[in-house]
Parts: structure tokens; sequence; C-alpha cells
């Protein structure tokens, strides 16, 4: 994947959604910056690693292409409370399918959201994990997975095809 990509399988969940958003798992920022193109200099981000390191390449790279863009980064577990409120939307790309108790971090996230706030997953469309990716969470189990954490109108926005587990999609979940 390439930023092209990024960008086409976050758009559709970020057109109009508004101003302020968080990327949840970000490593090294292909997401962040896929935002940071899409929202322009109106936006704000908020960029969660764990990984610092990580935090510390996005940086770089968010100065090289997109030095107008207000990120603020914490290196933080975003399974756990982050204090943030009235998102109008947050990206979770190849970070849930780490987290065993996802339900537990769905309502976290939600909690985090704007009333019609989005939430935008991109994940590979599997039900069966290996080493790098032990939970992933195909479509059809998203749409229920979403419904019981309290989102609402969950639609596929896009996939690509994956050298690993057949395919990777897009979905937004509306608060």
């Amino acid at each position: 994947m390439d930023h092209h990509d990024h960008v086409r399988l976050i758009r559709d969940g970020v057109a109009g959604a508004g101003p302020n958003w968080a990327e949840l798992g970000s490593g090294e920022g292909a997401f962040t910056l896929a935002l940071a193109d899409l929202l322009g200099s109106a936006g704000r981000i908020v960029s969660v690693d764990r990984d610092g390191n990580a935090l510390n390449r996005q940086w770089r790279a968010l100065q090289d292409r997109f030095p107008t863009a207000e990120i603020e980064q914490r290196t933080a577990d975003f399974t756990q409370p982050l204090g943030l409120t009235e998102l109008d939307g947050i990206v979770m790309a190849n970070a849930l399918h780490f987290v065993r108790d996802q339900p537990a971090v769905l309502t976290l996230v939600r909690g985090y959201l704007r009333e019609a706030g989005r939430l935008i997953l991109v994940e590979y469309d599997a039900d069966a994990g290996n080493a790098w990716v032990p939970f992933p969470i195909s479509f059809t189990r998203w749409e229920t997975m979403a419904g019981g954490a309290g989102f609402l109108d969950t639609r596929r926005l896009a996939a690509i095809p994956s050298r690993f587990l057949g395919s990777i999609y897009s979905a937004v979940s509306v608060r």
C-alpha cells in the first residue's frame, strides 16, 4: 500500500465529518499522513501510539510532507483511557486486530466521539489470524461488533487486495 491507497481507504469516511480527529495505534503514521492530507491545515489530529520511536519517525514524515498540519502526538496505550472528548472522528487502521478484548476498547473509543462522530476501521477481511495479525475482524463480524458497541450506520468504504489474509477493507460507523 502507498499513500494514495491510504487516502482512498478513508476519504469517504472523513469527508464532511469535521476537523477534529485521532488515529489510535498510529505507528509510523501512514494513516495520520492520509488524515493530514484530507483535512488540510484546518484539521487537528491526535496521533496515539505506544512506540515513541515510531511517533518520532511519524513526526519527521509529517514535517516533510504536511508541515502546516496541527498534530498532537501521545505516547500511550489506546486500550487505556486517553481523556479524549468531542472528536469528529477516529481512525483505527490495523490496530484493533492486536487487541483481545475488542468490545472493551470500542466502549472507550465511542466515548471519545461527539454525537454523530465517526469511527473508521481499516482491517483485514478475515476472522482467522496469525502471529502478525492475531485477532482480525472480517467486515461481516465488524458490522455485528460495531452495532453491539452502540455504533450505527456501519458501511464498507473501500477494499484493496493484500498478500496477507486476502484483502484489507475500510468501514465507517457512526456514534
